[in-house]
């Protein structure tokens, strides 16, 4: 059985002072919390006020992105060892803002999941198609190349955590159906199991991010192929990411 994982992304919310407050109140509902892994994304100027604010606590505290190489004059860029010294366990790597916004490619992606990997952080590598895509029916073809050349030369998954978010419900208010998104959780766990075998298809957790909220949480834990959760704007107030969370137990 695969233990959920329920992920708050801040994004680009929250100033250190603000961080630590909604840092204590994540801490009051899910400290040590038994029946899924719970960790929380704020920027990279909160990162060491909420471990602080965590600390005595299981959540995990992790980074929205990092650079691939380990230093040097890369301006504005945060390595993997910086995390990791910060107190991170766990980093997003590949979300569609830093592939829409900021030209991720499939090549930095798997730059990126080596880089964590190396310093014994735990990569959630996002995936998910736009709805320009979805609406060409080539959804699936787009998913298929983000996790095969995104996880290329990475032939143990046990420390990968992979996301599906379909780009076009992402902070828009849309969301995939409970069978959309079942469909495509099950496509990408058939995919790993042709790549990497069943046991590592069984074995990896694949979560869902598209507006999750605690209106919908309920009937997308029901599918067996959902993980958990990568939650953005919800994650923001304490008591509805406790609502989201308590969906999987």
């Amino acid at each position: 059985m695969r233990r959920p994982i329920i992920a708050g992304n801040w994004k680009m919310n929250t100033v250190p002072s603000s961080a630590a407050v909604l840092a204590e109140n994540v801490k009051s509902n899910l400290s040590n919390c038994s029946w899924a892994d719970i960790a929380v994304f704020p920027p990279y100027v909160g990162l060491t006020t909420v471990v602080a604010a965590l600390k005595g606590s299981d959540i995990i505290v992790g980074g929205q992105n990092l650079f691939w190489e380990k230093e040097g004059a890369f301006t504005g860029a945060i390595s993997a060892g910086m995390l990791a010294e910060s107190g991170c366990r766990s980093v997003i790597i590949g979300h569609s803002e830093r592939r829409t916004y900021f030209g991720e490619t499939d090549e930095r992606v798997n730059k990126k999941i080596t880089a964590a990997l190396a310093v014994g952080l735990n990569p959630i590598v996002c995936v998910g198609e736009t709805l320009e895509q979805r609406e060409a029916d080539i959804a699936e073809e787009i998913i298929r190349r983000q996790v095969e050349d995104g996880l290329a030369d990475h032939d143990d998954l046990k420390n990968i955590t992979v996301a599906y978010e379909p780009v076009w419900a992402i902070g828009t208010g849309k969301n995939a159906s409970p069978e959309q998104a079942g469909e495509i959780h099950f496509f990408i766990r058939n995919l790993v199991a042709q790549r990497w075998g069943k046991a590592a298809a069984n074995e990896i957790r694949i979560l869902y991010g598209g507006s999750v909220n605690p209106g919908n949480a309920a009937a997308l834990a029901k599918n067996d192929d959902i993980d958990g959760f990568l939650i953005g704007g919800a994650s923001l107030k304490a008591d509805s990411f406790h609502q989201i969370a308590l969906s999987v137990k």
